[in-house]
């Protein structure tokens, strides 16, 4: 890429917040509170593990299991949600969010903004429910029922394989219902399994480990941290920038990415594959 694509990704990255930067005295103090015992059933489930919950308005513990925790966002949590809000991507992330570098990959992770005291309410939950019910992120989805990636390599090949584990919260009346399900009927019935198909490709990369020799100027993690959850800062950067001469791209897929958020996102999450050596599914033109 030529250099005035380079400064114009720089001017994105400095417009853009700053991943891991802003929250440090919260995170520091929530490292600080007694570790308390995990709810995480140590126990690996399948899509065809059974579950017997239910959840509803009126139950004992309606909204207990919405505050102290750490709700991860994915880049399709921050699409449905800023939308929803009718803001952009940048006011979003602003008001609603927090970062951090996670320990085990080092790539910048997003997380909702609880708000203060002991209780860390949710800023979308009331007690009639969500606010933002249908466009919850996937984590809400989920619940009570959490979601890993192992990574293996076999034969030379990387294979991600998903399983599932339950959360049970000392608070929680849900497994006390009749209401039963598999795991994967639970998460077609939440609309988890959409979310996971619209997230995949963007999860692939972010278990991958980035190395501080790799990145030792912390720009990988600006970029990874734009094209994930910035997609306002992401189309200044593609459409403002000579970027769109550099790949190989139809005009038919140049229209469709201009016009459709998803789309964007989905080439979002190419160009990052393609940066960071991950797919190269992206041609360069000749010359470029």
């Amino acid at each position: 890429m030529k250099k005035e694509d380079d400064n114009q990704l720089n001017d994105s990255i400095n417009e853009s917040p700053r991943p891991g930067l802003e929250d440090d005295r919260k995170h520091i103090e929530e490292q600080a509170r007694p570790p308390k015992q995990s709810p995480v059933v140590p126990e690996q489930l399948s899509l065809d593990s059974k579950l017997k919950f239910a959840c509803y308005p009126g139950i004992s513990c309606f909204t207990a299991c919405c505050g102290n925790i750490d709700i991860m966002l994915t880049p399709y949590d921050v699409l449905r949600m800023k939308n929803r809000l009718g803001i952009s991507s940048d006011e979003f992330l602003e008001k609603y969010t927090r970062s951090r570098i996670d320990e085990k990959t080092g790539w910048p992770q997003l997380l909702l903004l609880m708000g203060e005291g002991e209780e860390r309410p949710c800023p979308f939950v009331t007690e009639e429910g969500c606010t933002i019910y249908s466009d919850r992120p996937a984590m809400c989805r989920y619940y009570p029922v959490g979601q890993g990636i192992h990574r293996r390599e076999i034969e030379g090949e990387v294979e991600n394989r998903e399983f599932y584990m339950l959360i049970r919260e000392d608070h929680c009346r849900g497994f006390e219902e009749d209401k039963r399900w598999t795991i994967a009927e639970w998460r077609e019935n939440q609309e988890a399994s959409h979310y996971d198909e619209m997230n995949r490709d963007w999860k692939d990369i972010f278990i991958r480990r980035v190395t501080r020799e790799e990145d030792e100027d912390g720009r990988r993690q600006q970029i990874f941290f734009i094209a994930s959850y910035n997609i306002d800062q992401f189309r200044k950067f593609v459409f403002e920038s000579r970027l769109l001469d550099v790949f190989v791209l139809d005009d038919e897929y140049v229209d469709r990415i201009r016009e459709d958020e998803l789309e964007l996102m989905r080439f979002a999450f190419r160009y990052l594959r393609f940066l960071f050596g991950v797919e190269k599914d992206l041609e360069l033109r000749e010359g470029a």
